[in-house]
C-alpha cells in the first residue's frame, strides 16, 4: 500500500465518529505535526460516492486544526457483507 495525500475537506467522518473526538488529544498531536510531521497515515474507504474514514479520526482534526488542506493516507477496501 501506498500513501497518499488526501482533501481534508473530502473526507467523510460518520456521525457516530464524531463523538469522539477529544480535544485534548487533538491537540497534543496537532503539536507533534508540528515539530515532526505526520507520521503515522490515517486510513480512508471509498465507497463509490465519497471517502470515509475508517482511522485516524484525531489526527484528521489536528491537521484540520493547524489549517492544512491535506493529509497522508492509506485507501483501504470495504468489509464485503
Amino acid at each position: 500500500m501506498k500513501d497518499l495525500h488526501y482533501k481534508i475537506d473530502e473526507i467523510y467522518v460518520p456521525t457516530k465518529r464524531r463523538t469522539e473526538i477529544d480535544p485534548e488529544k487533538v491537540a497534543e498531536i496537532a503539536e507533534s505535526i508540528l515539530e515532526e510531521g505526520q507520521q503515522v497515515p490515517i486510513m480512508v474507504r471509498d465507497d463509490g460516492k465519497r471517502l470515509i474514514l475508517v482511522e485516524g479520526l484525531q489526527r484528521l482534526e489536528a491537521c484540520r486544526s493547524l489549517g492544512e488542506e491535506t493529509i497522508v493516507g492509506i485507501l483501504v477496501q470495504a468489509r464485503q457483507r
